[in-house]
């Protein structure tokens, strides 16, 4: 894409979103938009085809706006209460962002994520591979990442559906409280009795090392990889 393609597309998603906080998601259309950014509707469908395109973009758009935000939030030496963190600023971005929130994650079809969905579970998981590696997650990253993602998407989205007013904080706090303390150990574990958390740790540093970093051929990493996977149940 060529500079000008590359300022026209960026001119619509800005302008796009402007409507979309101002006036919810009903009211994007690509006559709309075109509309209000200055340019023929012919423009618009080059660049993303149709409503259902520009949407797609815009949810895209809204996560990279997500993600500037989040990067502010400092990381400490305590996966487990940046996790606790993590999730009060997910849910402060979504109630502060409603119509971006509901576009990024509540627009799921059957068997298919919203788009930035995708993107935030890869990064939901690099998360949890570095509490699973300081041998602090009870399960596996895949099913934890699963389970924090239907709490804190259920909360998100019902605090946004629930008169300002009528909000209670405490919400939120206890069903992060509830699902965070299911997932992890209070501290990393000393030698002896319980094997999951060691089995957890040691698969994520089999998948960092990689292949090249490892003594073994990569039928026996696999086998390793499924014994690993027994003992963290």
């Amino acid at each position: 894409m060529d500079d000008v393609k590359a300022r026209t597309r960026q001119q619509i998603l800005e302008v796009a979103a402007e409507i979309l906080e101002r006036e919810g998601a009903q009211a994007v259309s690509t006559r709309s938009v075109a509309a209000a950014a200055g340019i023929r509707a012919a423009s618009l469908y080059q660049l993303f085809g149709d409503k259902d395109g520009l949407l797609a973009a815009l949810a895209i758009h809204a996560f990279d706006l997500y993600l500037a935000q989040k990067q502010t939030v400092a990381h400490t030496d305590d996966p487990v209460a940046d996790m606790r963190r993590g999730w009060d600023f997910h849910v402060d971005f979504g109630v502060a962002h409603p119509a971006f929130y509901v576009l990024m994650f509540g627009t799921a079809l059957p068997g298919r994520r919203p788009p930035a969905a995708e993107q935030a579970r890869e990064l939901l998981l690099g998360f949890l591979d570095r509490v699973a590696a300081a041998g602090r997650l009870r399960v596996p990253p895949a099913l934890a990442a699963d389970l924090l993602t239907a709490g804190i998407t259920g909360v998100t989205l019902s605090l946004i559906g629930t008169p300002a007013g009528d909000r209670d904080p405490e919400v939120s706090t206890r069903m992060r409280d509830v699902v965070v303390d299911s997932l992890v150990t209070d501290a990393a574990p000393a030698a002896g009795p319980g094997l999951a958390p060691h089995a957890l740790a040691l698969d994520t540093a089999l998948v960092t090392a990689g292949e090249d970093g490892l003594p073994l051929r990569p039928a026996e990493t696999a086998l390793l990889r499924d014994w690993l996977g027994l003992l963290a149940r």
